[in-house]
């Protein structure tokens, strides 16, 4: 294909997971997250060079025989580096620095932290910067390789490794998109100062830096202009666009017999009106409120109990980490007081499920009356747009208003407040009192918005951004 290019995607997961069978072989199996499979057309269109993190020990294994050439789900070959980093540079970068401290200070959780007081500086040297360097090495070696291929780099990770490439390749053409939210300088104090400007330095570093917002994009120039001063006016091109999904895939899993299947496992006893949410146990999914503004809705409806149940499809994440540990455990509690309060031997009020079932989820999203997506801060939320792809019921979504995906969907939604629990009772009383027609209606058009702007379409405008970018710098 003429277009076809050479590209070095950089991530910490990468596109499949690698394990032994029970008779010992290696086997991969495609990787978990959204972001890999929002990547998956650049494998299937152009040649790629994946570079990911070694996780388990067959990764650390297979990384020191260097890379492989692997196969995407459709046939498509892509070649597979793993780096492989000493154990204890990558807990103290995966469990100290990106998480919690980068993801909570992004997405208004820094209250959160156990002890925010924590000398985070060898956490940083040891381990952030440790692990990024690893990566920038791997992909000095793979540009050395391939001089004309572009570096497409992914999220909060890797914010430094821009950089480290910048000064040992100037003229490599560089790209970082950040997939979580990004905040204004005020947010950013809490950290020490030189970690603050590292941050921004690193992605300055790239030719072109994207976010799922103009929100976000804005948030980033600001907070460039206040740590790195008059050079933020010559920094790399700075866009926004939305992340999607692909219609056609969601669409042909909902008509699966298997899923269909699925869908006995979820409900049992089906309650009249089904309000679903599917999220990770993360404080920025915000269940707890959620759960709580469902236990208020019963409290001033009686007239709902036993005819309306949420479900609540949870994966448990990042249970290391004491932060989210003691989320997870507090979401279990607070269902438990609602099934406790209002629950009777015919009815409970809150499912809450959770396992990580890929299939699971897609069977709730095709059964539910009112999706809740409340999340605190999200850089977008695709929940919001695979749901409404294949529900059958007409269903109505309830979104955050701090969602990225609000700014696209918001004409169509029911809005809440992720701090206001009363707001989030009112507007699930709303969204299971609107007309049949409104509701079809919205449906439809969210659906329209999310084939319209499909992740093709997404990946495309990656590629344009960087051959704009690419030609500035000329």
């Amino acid at each position: 294909m003429a277009d076809r290019r050479r590209l070095i995607v950089v991530s910490n997961r990468g596109p499949v997971t690698y394990g032994t069978d029970e008779h010992g072989e290696l086997v991969a199996r495609r990787g978990a997250g959204g972001l890999v499979t929002a990547l998956a057309p650049l494998v299937t269109r152009h040649d790629v060079t994946w570079i990911a993190s070694a996780m388990s020990q067959e990764e650390r294994e297979l990384a020191a025989s260097g890379p492989v050439e692997e196969q995407a789900g459709d046939g498509s070959r892509y070649r597979l580096r793993l780096v492989a980093h000493a154990p204890e540079a990558y807990r103290l970068y995966y469990d100290t620095i990106a998480n919690p401290v980068l993801w909570f200070v992004q997405h208004g959780l820094w209250d959160w932290m156990v002890d925010p007081r924590a000398d985070l500086t060898v956490a940083w040297r040891d381990g952030y910067v440790a692990v990024n360097r690893a990566f920038a090495d791997a992909v000095v070696q793979e540009l050395d390789r391939d001089p004309g291929a572009a570096v497409l780099f992914q999220d909060y990770h890797l914010y430094i490794a821009p950089r480290l490439v910048r000064d040992r390749r100037p003229e490599a053409v560089l790209s970082h998109f950040v997939h979580i939210p990004w905040v204004g300088p005020a947010a950013w104090d809490v950290l020490p100062s030189e970690i603050v400007r590292t941050i921004h330095d690193g992605l300055f570093a790239n030719d072109a830096v994207a976010f799922h917002t103009e929100r976000w994009r804005s948030a980033f120039v600001e907070s460039c202009g206040a740590f790195l001063g008059t050079a933020a006016a010559e920094g790399p091109l700075v866009t926004a666009c939305p992340i999607s999904v692909d219609p056609e895939e969601f669409e042909q899993l909902a008509r699966r017999d298997d899923v269909r299947r699925r869908t006995d496992d979820l409900f049992p006893a089906r309650p009249e009106r089904v309000i679903l949410r599917v999220d990770r146990t993360d404080p920025a999914k915000n269940a707890i409120r959620g759960f709580r503004a469902f236990g208020r809705l019963l409290e001033r409806r009686a007239d709902l109990r036993g005819k309306v149940g949420m479900f609540a499809l949870l994966h448990p994440s990042r249970l290391s980490i004491p932060e989210y540990e003691a989320y997870a455990a507090e979401v279990e509690r607070t269902a438990a007081e609602i099934n406790e309060r209002y629950g009777t031997l015919e009815w409970t009020p809150v499912t809450l499920d959770l396992r990580d079932d890929f299939l699971l989820s897609v069977a709730a999203y095709r059964d539910y009356d009112v999706l809740l997506v409340n999340s605190i801060k999200d850089g977008l939320n695709l929940v919001a747009k695979e749901a409404p792809l294949v529900n059958a019921r007409d269903g109505v979504l309830v979104l955050s208003r701090e969602a990225g995906a609000f700014d696209e969907l918001e004409a169509w939604v029911v809005p809440v407040d992720p701090f206001d629990v009363e707001n989030q009772a009112d507007a699930l009383e709303h969204a299971l009192e609107l007309p049949l027609e409104l509701r079809r209606s919205w449906l439809a058009s969210i659906r329209a918005q999310v084939h319209a702007h499909d992740l093709d379409a997404w990946v495309a405008a990656q590629l344009a951004v960087l051959d704009r970018a690419s030609t500035m710098r000329a």
